[in-house]
């Protein structure tokens, strides 16, 4: 039995189960899968925590579990679309929704920049629902079982997928008027990013939001997912940032690239649990 059919059993088997017991039950498989996890890569996410939060090791320890449990909930979520497209009030509330309907209005699209924080799966599939046309840049997934299913339960509710290799299939929906919707807050090769300042250390940053922003001129807006005790997900939207078009474009694009940077930086600062820090964010850096 292939993945793909193992995932659409898993979930159709979850659309039959009450949300809290579903909740309950990928915490407790989120902390099983903390106690699972590469003791290495727990000392990384403590060290990021400490570097970048000045926490004590034992509120790190705290962070770190945190972000990892909550991974089992978001899972559960994503199996329990074909119940959650019908009824999105219950489960997202959107702040900000109206900036990005208004600068959509003019039919020239607009970027959205993302982060790894709260359920970002989740955000796309309520801006979709709303009724903003998004475009979901996603990576392909090693598995092409477990692609095919992340990939066909976006488009159910209401996204349309592409890969980050294609990009001239991105201009052309944003020229007709879609969102891009794009994730930037993990570590690129040093080819393609630019090394600004995050959390106050050299970070590698993928300009992509900032480049095709100035490329269409289109206004970006930053968005971010923030999930409450009670389950109920808050869809933060601020916005329009646009890229000013001088002589240098790269400082134009750094420039930008930074203020998007630090939008993260703020949300991450303001609730830290819902990161991924299992993530290496400096390992280029490093590596260089």
């Amino acid at each position: 039995m292939g993945s793909y059919w193992i995932f659409k059993a898993v979930s159709r088997a979850a659309c039959l189960l009450p949300r809290r017991f579903c909740d309950r039950l990928g915490r407790m498989i989120g902390a099983l899968v903390w106690l699972l996890i590469p003791a290495r890569r727990k000392r990384l996410a403590r060290r990021q925590i400490m570097d970048c939060l000045a926490a004590t090791e034992q509120e790190a320890e705290r962070i770190a579990r945190a972000s990892a449990v909550r991974f089992g909930p978001m899972l559960f979520e994503v199996l329990r679309f074909p119940i959650i497209r019908g009824k999105m009030e219950d489960y997202v509330r959107i702040e900000g929704l109206e900036k990005l309907r208004q600068g959509i209005s003019a039919g020239r699209g607009a970027i959205i920049a993302a982060a790894h924080s709260g359920n970002w799966e989740l955000m796309g599939g309520a801006f979709a629902m709303a009724g903003i046309p998004l475009v979901g840049v996603a990576m392909k997934q090693k598995s092409s079982g477990a692609d095919r299913f992340i990939n066909e339960y976006r488009s159910m509710i209401g996204m349309h997928i592409t890969y980050k290799t294609g990009v001239r299939e991105m201009f052309d929906m944003l020229k007709k008027g879609w969102v891009i919707g794009l994730i930037m807050d993990q570590d690129t090769n040093r080819h393609d990013g630019i090394v600004l300042d995050f959390f106050g250390r050299p970070t590698n940053c993928t300009p992509g939001a900032a480049s095709m922003a100035r490329f269409q001129n289109v206004p970006i807006y930053t968005a971010f997912m923030h999930r409450d005790e009670s389950g109920m997900h808050t869809l933060l939207v601020d916005g329009p940032i646009y890229v000013e078009k001088t002589r240098d474009k790269k400082a134009d694009i750094r420039r930008t690239t930074q203020q998007l940077t630090k939008a993260i930086e703020d949300h991450v600062r303001r609730y830290p649990e819902e990161w991924f820090w299992l993530h290496d964010r400096w390992k280029s850096m490093r590596e260089e």
